[in-house]
């Protein structure tokens, strides 16, 4: 789908691309190519749980406020409709808007996010992936000799409040998920390649003083993010998209949140 990353699966439906047989080759071009894609897809919720299910266990986001499915908590609804199924001027999530991985904020990261648009606006509401393997391999050798073996502390509260004006954690949020350590380079579990783990949620570096460790991801967030690493998606409904957290940065793109309509719903699952 780019040079960096992505591939589309076609000729194989979605609910047959996750059976015993088939499955191990679909995974297989997962780590390939780091995102796949379905067209064309008609997925209930409770269907959508369960096909993410082949990737791992699925996380149920502390933030209760989107589960958007009483019976279905593990999927995270973004939507930007009223009660009355119009649009109500707000972006659903301000933090998407910056380049991050879904869950690096928990001691147990995300595996795979398989996100499935329901409605999607004419412009704008794209989502952009960024190859962290590559992002890794372009830096400079001198940056790299002084980051191996640091670690950067990531954390919810602190990406969320420095975006959100509302809708911030509660206490109780905070305190099931306290800021946790990764290391700044991360040897992916399965592919044994080494990338870069930071994004908008991890705040500084441990062992540096907090200006200087948050000054020094600024500039790596930067240098991780070229043009060239880029994969720019644009959606249209009924798509699946499962992409690998361990090696990619993600971020959503504006809209008009006043005008058009954007529906969208998430699952993530859970790394070793």
């Amino acid at each position: 789908m780019s040079d960096p990353l992505g591939a589309e699966i076609v000729g194989i439906p979605l609910e047959e691309a996750i059976s015993p047989t088939v499955f191990p080759h679909i995974y297989e071009a997962f780590l390939d190519y780091q995102l796949l894609l379905f067209q064309s897809v008609d997925l209930p919720p409770g269907l959508q749980v369960e096909l993410a299910r082949n990737f791992g266990e699925v996380q149920i986001h502390v933030m209760e406020q989107y589960h958007g499915f009483e019976d279905h908590p593990e999927i995270y609804l973004l939507s930007n409709l009223d009660e009355n199924g119009n649009p109500n001027g707000k972006h659903p999530d301000v933090g998407t808007l910056f380049w991050h991985t879904d869950g690096s904020w928990r001691k147990r990261r995300g595996l795979a996010t398989m996100m499935y648009s329901e409605i999607v606006p004419d412009e704008g509401g794209e989502t952009h992936f960024c190859d962290m393997y590559g992002a890794y391999d372009q830096l400079d050798a001198d940056l790299k000799s002084k980051l191996v073996g640091r670690n950067a502390i990531h954390n919810l509260d602190y990406s969320r409040s420095r975006h959100m004006k509302d809708d911030l954690l509660t206490e109780e949020q905070k305190a099931s998920i306290p800021p946790v350590s990764h290391p700044i380079f991360r040897i992916h579990p399965e592919t044994r390649r080494t990338c870069i783990f930071l994004g908008d949620h991890a705040e500084t570096v441990e062992g540096m003083d907090y200006e200087g460790g948050r000054a020094l991801i600024d500039k790596l967030n930067q240098l991780a993010t070229p043009d060239k690493l880029i994969y720019r998606h644009k959606w249209k409904p009924g798509q699946v998209v499962v992409w690998d957290n361990r090696c990619l940065l993600h971020r959503a793109t504006h809209f008009d949140t006043a005008n058009e309509k954007r529906v969208m719903r998430r699952c993530t699952t859970l790394s070793e």
